[in-house]
């Protein structure tokens, strides 16, 4: 599969209950889908070995990046999930870049890895924001998002110095088990917790 073929697909208006079918292939050169309005697609199971730049774009239907491997630079800055977005069980070589991301479904990623961490500020969302069991190893900042449908964290472990500062979550916070280093994940470590908090 080449990069121009894959744009060339995902640049068709989105149907609904359509979606373009990915799964399990292996991208070695760099895919730029930056600024695009996108079709429903399915990712999972992909091994991007290139980077994958997808900065301002528009996923007009589902997102699914489930258990999928981004080998180098993983760019998704100010894109628009308007569906749900499924990174769960994914692995981030790279730092992942969501700053500034807003996702009006779930954004789902649990048990993914960031092995370099990852800038999840400014992002808002209006579904429920998952990190079951994911964990964080490089810096991770989530200053100034906006989680409207709450935040799961349960046994998220996230590299010392994590920053969740200015973070509203309107929902319920759960942060059951999480750490970030030594200490444990507090609701004081949030700027605003408008909801029910589990600890």
């Amino acid at each position: 599969m080449r990069p121009a073929a894959i744009r060339a697909a995902l640049g068709q208006p989105f149907v609904h209950g359509r979606h373009e079918d990915f799964r399990g292939i292996t991208l070695t050169e760099p895919l730029d889908l930056s600024g695009m309005a996108l079709a429903a697609v399915d990712f999972s199971g992909a091994t991007f070995r290139a980077p994958v730049i997808v900065k301002g774009a528009r996923f007009d239907g589902l997102a699914w990046f489930s258990g999928a491997r981004f080998e180098d630079a993983a760019v998704f800055e100010d894109a628009l999930f308007a569906n749900d977005a499924r990174f769960d069980d994914a692995r981030f070589a790279a730092p992942a870049r969501f700053a500034g991301v807003e996702f009006r479904g779930i954004a789902r990623f649990d048990r993914a890895e960031l092995t370099r961490g990852g800038d999840f500020s400014r992002t808002v969302a209006y579904g429920n924001v998952s990190l079951d069991h994911a964990c964080v190893d490089g810096p991770a900042d989530f200053r100034g998002g906006e989680y409207l449908g709450g935040l799961w964290c349960d046994t998220a472990t996230f590299a010392q110095g994590a920053d969740f500062s200015g973070t509203e979550v309107h929902g319920r916070l759960w942060i059951r088990g999480a750490r970030a280093g030594n200490a444990a994940l507090g609701e004081g470590d949030f700027g605003l917790s408008f909801g029910y908090t589990y600890r």
